[in-house]
């Protein structure tokens, strides 16, 4: 059986920690890899090769450290079925769901190959008597980020594509459920050219996390996972003086007018509420039509469709949906439904109780489904991340917005309807970060950014994209006035223009 290696300073270490965590696959419950827990000194000394590293780093020309981006790109395509066969393994998604986290992780690194045009910053001649001004973003220093089971490649890669392009040496902390992909990455990383001690991995639990966001060289932390978490890591790491963004849960709503195709809603649904079996933070998990005649057509088109889901592993090519990541997590989702149907909701689908021969041992929950579920209920207040759609009817328009309004996360929402006017003033005046209009998971491509509203983010900043480059560098802003300019005597008055 493997033991999964930090990495630390450009070579592959195997840590000397005394407590361990098993790696499962999925699929079959069977034990893949062991995990060392790391140390506080060995990420101390991960933290020592990223500061060592950062200022050659730092001071490399923005277009050599580009070129290195554009190789590490090459390579992830080149091995974009890899990475997904080891995120399928670990984590249960089907391949091709696997290779799609690929894609969209490699869009991010695609983005940072343009870090020469993206730092560049202004410059305003004359603001005063021969007087100049220009600014100019400047990396921070060593940066870490914490990343969750679900994505375990592409959102490290919303992080440290970014973060190293601008000049910062990275620290990852990923998911100890799932690590092989980020670590196959870095791989890819070194042999792109990447120097040694900018790019780090250690692996840990929550005494990883602490140590990290108390650790003094570290400036900047980047967070995904639950919101009681993402809460946590916020205010533990301002604390610490840390620039910190710290995305959390989701409760995402889809609301269905009653002009919409149903038929394309409802197919939408499935894709939304039941890929990678729910565990998404962009999931939709409340179908929110509007009337009862709508309600009805829609929950009579997703019955058949929800019995009808093809569970299975990542080598069966015909699987739609695969095992949830964890047997504690599985049990956690059917607690989950027991509770729906313990509060009145109606069981539409059951996925309780799935087992798929030769894989008995697997951690698979079947698709569910509930209708007549209330804002009181737990299933609707609570992020599930589990193959399971609560619908929730609203009598009419307003009442669809305020029900989503009033949920304490904002990530993302989307409407289905044919009119412009309804989606304008839904996209307008929803109080959610993310929005689609007919699109059921509105994610960002890789050159704008992502994040929610209210609880699903802490901190001013989303991640990748534009507000990923203004997260992991500083503006700084010089005023210059030569000698030729300058007339004699002191100036005693405040600086103007005039």
């Amino acid at each position: 059986m493997k033991t999964i290696q930090n990495a630390i300073n450009g070579v592959l270490v195997t840590s000397n920690s005394q407590r361990q965590a098993a790696v499962f696959n999925p699929a079959t419950g069977e034990q893949s890899a062991s995990l060392p827990l790391s140390t506080n000194s060995e990420i101390d000394a991960a933290v020592a090769a990223a500061k060592k590293a950062f200022p050659a780093w730092s001071n490399m020309p923005p277009m050599k450290r580009a070129r290195i981006m554009f190789k590490f790109k090459a390579l992830l395509d080149q091995h974009a079925d890899e990475l997904a066969r080891a995120i399928s393994l670990e984590h249960g998604k089907v391949h091709d769901d696997a290779l799609g986290e690929v894609a969209r992780g490699i869009d991010c690194v695609d983005y940072a190959c343009g870090i020469p045009q993206l730092l560049k910053g202004e410059f305003s001649r004359n603001v005063g008597p021969s007087i100049d001004t220009y600014s100019d973003r400047q990396a921070l220093g060593v940066v870490a980020g914490i990343t969750p089971f679900n994505f375990p490649a592409m959102v490290p890669m919303w992080m440290y594509p970014a973060a190293i392009a601008c000049g910062n040496s990275f620290i990852l902390k990923p998911s100890e459920r799932d690590p092989s992909a980020p670590m196959l990455a870095w791989n890819l990383f070194m042999e792109a050219g990447l120097p040694e001690g900018v790019f780090n991995i250690v692996h840990g639990d929550k005494e990883a996390v602490d140590h990290i966001l108390d650790h003094p060289d570290i400036q900047a932390v980047s967070f995904v996972g639950s919101t009681p978490i993402a809460e946590y890591v916020y205010q533990r790491g301002t604390k610490a003086g840390k620039r910190v963004q710290a995305l959390g849960g989701a409760k995402n709503h889809m609301v269905i007018m009653p002009d919409a195709d149903l038929d394309q809603a409802a197919d939408a649904l499935m894709g939304a509420g039941y890929g990678s079996a729910g565990e998404r933070c962009m999931a939709i998990s409340v179908a929110v039509p509007v009337g009862e005649k709508t309600a009805d057509a829609l929950v009579a088109r997703l019955k058949p469709r929800v019995e009808a889901l093809k569970i299975g592993p990542a080598t069966d090519k015909d699987a739609e949906m695969g095992p949830v990541v964890t047997k504690m997590h599985r049990d956690k989702i059917v607690g989950y439904i027991d509770k729906g149907v313990e509060e009145g909701a109606q069981l539409v689908v059951d996925g309780r109780g799935f087992s798929l021969q030769g894989y008995e041992e697997g951690y698979y929950v079947g698709g569910t489904l509930f209708d007549n579920v209330t804002k009181d209920m737990t299933i609707y207040k609570d992020e599930i991340f589990g193959p399971v759609l609560s619908v929730v009817r609203a009598k009419d328009y307003g009442e669809a917005v305020t029900l989503i309004n009033e949920h304490e996360y904002g990530n993302g929402t989307a409407i289905f309807t044919r009119d412009g006017d309804a989606a304008r003033e839904f996209a307008n005046n929803i109080e959610v970060g993310m929005v689609g209009v007919n699109v059921p998971i509105p994610v960002p491509v890789a050159y704008h950014s992502f994040g929610g509203w209210k609880r699903s983010l802490f901190g001013d900043h989303a991640i990748y994209g534009p507000e990923g480059v203004h997260f992991y560098t500083r503006l700084k802003t010089i005023t210059t006035r030569w000698p030729a300019g300058i007339k004699g005597g002191a100036e005693f008055s405040f600086p103007s223009a005039k």
